[in-house]
């Protein structure tokens, strides 16, 4: 199982993230995110990194060009398109994005198939923040790969991989001592949990 743990804001929670066995780190560049950490700071942390180890960059907003301006600086080797982006600019890093699905509590996910990317990333709700049914993601799995997201913590971790058998699952909040900040020891028995089911 891989694991990306998101919301990196500070090299010790990137090297700690790493030492647990993480495959991905990732680093949120929306202003409005209490997780947000500019251009300069990601680079730093990034080109501290030992290689094999692969960088997210979640965007919610951008064009083509500003997002490969920042995915340059910082070496970010892949793109996570978080908020309503059109199909031009997704596409345009087809071999580079994770297509984010936001779902509805209520209604599921719908039929469509999202754009052209190397994964789908299921996430919950930001506005409702009310957790979704593993089970809703299933019908998913025929796009490609799937990415768990929304809410994961130690308590549902094992249920929603049982259910799913996603090719990874994304964790952020559910591993913090405080917004932007990892608790070491959530951070070391997740990933050891989601590595062992």
């Amino acid at each position: 199982m891989k694991v990306k743990v998101c919301g990196i804001t500070n090299l010790a929670d990137a090297e700690a993230a790493i030492k647990y066995g993480a495959d991905a780190l990732g680093f949120i560049f929306a202003k409005a995110s209490p997780r947000y950490i500019g251009k300069t700071e990601a680079q730093k942390i990034i080109s501290a990194l030992p290689p094999f180890i692969t960088t997210v960059g979640v965007f919610t907003e951008g064009n083509p060009s500003e997002i490969r301006e920042t995915i340059e600086t910082c070496g970010i080797d892949l793109i996570q398109f978080h908020g309503v982006f059109t199909r031009e600019t997704v596409e345009a890093f087809s071999e580079r994005a994770i297509q984010v699905v936001t779902i509805d509590p209520k209604n599921g996910i719908s039929n469509d198939r999202p754009f052209a990317a190397r994964a789908t990333l299921f996430d919950r709700s930001k506005e409702s923040g009310a957790s979704y049914e593993w089970a809703w993601v299933l019908p998913a799995k025929k796009w490609g790969r799937v990415i768990l997201a929304g809410g994961l913590t130690l308590t549902n971790l094992q249920e929603a991989i049982e259910t799913v058998r996603p090719y990874a699952v994304d964790v952020c909040s559910g591993v913090e001592s405080e917004k932007g900040r990892k608790d070491k020891v959530k951070l070391k028995r997740f990933i050891e949990m989601a590595k062992a089911l």
